[in-house]
């Protein structure tokens, strides 16, 4: 695995296009990780070089709606109850920062009237 690892950090390294060079080393990490130790793959590729990836920043972007996706979900459920498949549809096509606001609004709500109203308001 070292000597495999070395050599293809050692061609990525050559790769002269920024943006290129990035969303492979993002690609390879994403791919060695299925299998190899994430420490072992961050001996050989640089981190920076990575998080600078569009590949990676879109990767974790993703991660951070789904992870507030989630909390706003069972905030409004716990909050006014089971939200009904359409304004789920409509909470799911929120952006991040219109699902932080939600957050926030949620707290005033008491139905999913108030919701339907909010999500109206978002158009």
């Amino acid at each position: 695995m070292h000597n495999y690892s070395e050599q293809v950090a050692a061609q990525i390294d050559r790769i002269e296009e920024p943006e290129q060079q990035q969303n492979i080393s993002a690609c390879v990490e994403v791919l060695a990780s299925l299998k190899f130790d994430r420490q072992l793959i961050r001996q050989y590729l640089r981190e920076d070089i990575m998080q600078e990836a569009p590949l990676y920043q879109e990767i974790i972007q993703e991660g951070m709606k789904r992870g507030k996706l989630e909390l706003v979900l069972r905030l409004l459920n716990r909050r006014i109850g089971a939200v009904s498949p359409a304004l789920q549809s409509q909470i799911q096509g929120l952006s991040i920062t219109q699902l932080d606001a939600l957050s926030e609004a949620l707290l005033d709500f008491s139905a999913q009237s108030d919701l339907a109203t909010w999500l109206q308001t978002q158009e």
